[in-house]
């Protein structure tokens, strides 16, 4: 299904698609994944709707978004802790951003040691507590985008308008289309759990 407007947030940027219900008078439609097609935002759902004219409240899981926000929010402070001890060659290759757990694909050429992990742990949950807001600029230019010294990454298309993120002004800013926390406080406490190898030259942490 595809509404005229929605708050539903859909598949994007290592983050999984919103899930809920859409509801009439009359029924209860479960959304079970949301992913974007030709710039539209598609609601994968169990049944159609008896009446596809009908006016829909559109209902998202609302524990499910604020875990994954707080999952996605902390990828940008670890993006920038794996740079600040590992180097600036450290670059992200992918991620996967659900309410369960986050994975972060980057860049480097060997095995992280236990005690460097504990280290890139210990700085983002420093970030965390200070408390950051969240400051953000949904409709930058690329060149404002460039001055304000947010990260790009190598190879992904940028359209005319593009949104900064901000976490922490000397620390963290990238763009990036996902949903966010208010404060970085509300992330809770930060755990690395494991750390491999993908493919040569890139590793993942969990």
């Amino acid at each position: 299904m595809v509404l005229s407007q929605t708050p539903f947030y859909a598949e994007g940027g290592g983050q999984v698609g919103d899930t809920g219900l859409l509801k009439t008078i009359n029924e209860s439609i479960a959304v079970i994944d949301t992913k974007k097609e030709n710039n539209l935002s598609v609601h994968f759902v169990e049944q159609l709707p008896e009446n596809v004219e009908a006016s829909f409240t559109a209902a998202v899981d609302r524990a499910k978004r604020e875990s994954s926000q707080r999952n996605h929010s902390v990828t940008h402070l670890l993006h920038e802790a794996l740079r600040e001890v590992l180097g600036t060659h450290v670059e992200q290759k992918g991620s996967l951003v659900n309410s369960e757990y986050l994975r972060f694909d980057f860049s480097h050429f060997a095995k992280v040691p236990q005690e460097v992990l504990q280290q890139i742990e210990q700085l983002v949950n420093e970030r965390i507590k200070i408390n950051f807001p969240l400051i953000e600029n949904r409709a930058a230019t690329i060149d404002e985008a460039k001055q304000s010294g947010a990260m790009m990454l190598f190879g992904e298309k940028y359209g005319d308008k593009v949104r900064v993120v901000v976490m922490d002004p000397a620390y963290s800013i990238e763009l990036c289309g996902g949903t966010h926390v208010g404060h970085t406080g509300e992330i809770g406490e930060f755990i690395l759990k494991a750390e491999s190898s993908v493919a040569a030259g890139v590793r993942r942490v969990e």
